[in-house]
């Protein structure tokens, strides 16, 4: 099974290309070669690029408030399993403290770091990364595979409280809302949402069938155009119907 997930506003938008970056970062930040260290390290660049477009720290502190407030409503109700919502709550707590406790503005300490910015200003330019342009970030590439990745996880921890609160923030999201089977006739699938608003779709469909998804929502209307592709890659409309499961999260 193969799952899509579909962001309804700019702020999940914002989270889920955290997310797909942190992933990378964890990948290739694990590897030795210093390519791979390369990558690691442009991706925090990444990071630092899409995260200073919006107040992530204040937005996530809130929502995880938020969150704490509306399960210690469930304290009450009998068929709750206690241990499970103090795990959460707890979860909640720690995250919370952590993201608090971070100090200044998100990466600034990449920020304060010439020889860093040095380094994110050249890996815009296509192959200005080069020995010839960067000697001491070559000769840095030439130390052991655990100096980089000790430089690199430093330089990366304070990083670390952000992403465990967005980490956590996707999961509630994610587990809030029940898959539905749903049957795409023709290869197209028309939900009216009268109004309710939500933050997030997650479609699941078996990959064998090659279906793709191209889809598009909003608060009235969703709909799901399911492609193909042929031996050149290029997207073409699917015919047959397609079997899916549908998940509409909303905190």
């Amino acid at each position: 099974m193969i799952v899509y997930e579909y962001p309804f506003n700019e702020r999940i938008r914002t989270l889920l290309r955290l997310e797909d970056l942190y992933e990378k970062f964890k990948f290739f930040v694990h590897q030795e070669h210093p390519m791979q260290h390369h990558v690691a390290l442009a991706t925090i660049f990444d990071m630092l690029e899409v995260a200073g477009r919006a107040d992530l720290k204040s937005d996530l502190l809130q929502e995880l408030e938020r969150q704490r407030q509306s399960l210690l409503g469930y304290r009450m109700n009998p068929n709750v399993q206690t241990e499970t919502l103090d795990a959460i709550l707890g979860e909640l707590d720690t995250v919370s403290g952590a993201l608090v406790a971070a100090q200044g503005k998100t990466g600034q300490n990449v920020r304060d770091n010439e020889w860093l910015m040095s380094i994110r200003g050249r890996t815009i330019i296509p192959g200005g990364a080069c020995e010839f342009d960067l000697p001491s970030y070559y000769a840095w590439q030439q130390r052991s595979a655990e100096q980089r990745f000790n430089d690199i996880a430093n330089w990366f921890a304070p990083l670390a409280p952000l992403f465990d609160a967005l980490a956590l923030v996707l999961r509630l999201l994610r587990d809030s809302g029940g898959p539905v089977k749903m049957i795409a006739a023709a290869g197209s699938y028309q939900q009216m949402l009268q109004g309710k608003v939500y933050q997030m779709l997650r479609l699941t469909l078996d990959e064998t069938l090659g279906a793709i998804p191209e889809i598009s929502a909003n608060k009235y209307m969703l709909w799901v155009r399911f492609t193909t592709q042929g031996g050149d890659l290029k997207p073409k409309p699917l015919e047959d119907d397609v079997p899916f499961e549908l998940t509409l999260c909303n905190f």
